[in-house]
């Protein structure tokens, strides 16, 4: 199963959207190249071994020896290998990188790396085991294991008896680890609680063996805003309005009022009162009262003759 190296940078917290507060674990895991391919029928298994993108300090000429993708880079690099399945072999390939892209944000994974030395340690703090009593007699015995085996049957002690001895630096792994947040402009992965390892070790990250299974791309297509912007360019005219306002323009003559004004227009003699005015002058001779005036005139004549 593919996974990433990286480096333990240290502990953090982080806030959420509803105000919680989670501790993290941030890791800085710089691509890593995939250096060598191995497959069964040249190694006898299937996997690839990956260049982590940091540096030791005393690197095993072994290691030196199996650089072979950047000769001109410090042999300086930390190698680790990953086993694959038939799916993951098939989209490998030497020179290609392995991102943090590879996770996806709320993802459970598996963290592995060497816990951080103790030193020789007795029971107590090695096990856990409980302090005998401080008084009533005991003697030089309060933080003592107690009996390690039985009698002259079996006469032995069992193989894992948990005894003092020397305490961490030793492989242990945590699973089923939240991934809170992936910064990739700076290659690191927020997870969630705690990883074991001190600062700056060294530790693995892989997909939780025991969630659901399900098929990922381990070199995602990166997303160009290029031809997003062209399709919208060769979009445009589809959704162009110009055709839309000469459709209203060639509608406008459908709806125009000028009809209507020339009907009014039309209609108007019909609705005029100029026949009216002059059939009332036609009439105004008929009352007009001159004749009348004419006949006072020829009354007052002949009363003064």
């Amino acid at each position: 199963m593919i996974g990433i190296v990286g480096k333990k940078c240290g502990m953090t917290r982080v806030f959420t959207d509803d105000g919680r507060s989670v501790p993290v674990t941030i890791v800085q895991a710089n691509p890593n190249l995939i250096n060598r391919i191995k497959t069964e029928a040249t190694d006898g298994y299937d996997a690839i071994q990956v260049l982590t993108g940091q540096t030791t300090k005393n690197p095993k000429k072994p290691d030196s020896g199996q650089i072979k993708t950047n000769p001109n880079e410090k042999l300086s690099h930390k190698l680790h290998e990953f086993r694959l399945n038939a799916n993951e072999l098939e989209q490998v390939d030497t020179g290609k990188e392995i991102t943090v892209d590879y996770f996806e944000k709320g993802e459970l994974v598996d963290v592995s790396g060497n816990s951080i030395g103790k030193g020789y340690a007795g029971v107590i703090k090695r096990h856990n085991f409980k302090t005998q009593d401080a008084t009533h007699g005991n003697s030089l015995a309060h933080r003592a294991p107690g009996s390690i085996g039985q009698n002259q049957t079996p006469g032995r002690v069992f193989k894992g008896k948990k005894m003092a001895g020397r305490m961490g630096n030793v492989k242990k792994t945590m699973q089923n680890l939240e991934v809170i947040d992936i910064d990739s402009d700076r290659n690191l992965i927020f997870i969630k609680g705690s990883i074991a390892g001190h600062e700056n070790s060294f530790v693995v990250i892989t997909p939780s063996i025991k969630s659901e299974k399900k098929e990922r791309e381990i070199f995602k297509t990166p997303i160009e805003e290029t031809p997003e912007v062209e399709a919208q360019a060769e979009e445009a005219p589809e959704t162009e309005e110009t055709p839309e306002v000469e459709t209203q323009a060639e509608e406008a003559p459908e709806t125009e009022e000028t009809p209507e004004v020339e009907a009014q227009a039309e209609e108007a003699p019909e609705t005029e009162e100029t026949p009216e005015v002059e059939a009332q002058a036609e009439e105004a001779p008929e009352t007009e009262e001159t004749p009348e005036v004419e006949a006072d005139q020829s009354t007052d004549e002949e009363k003064s003759q």
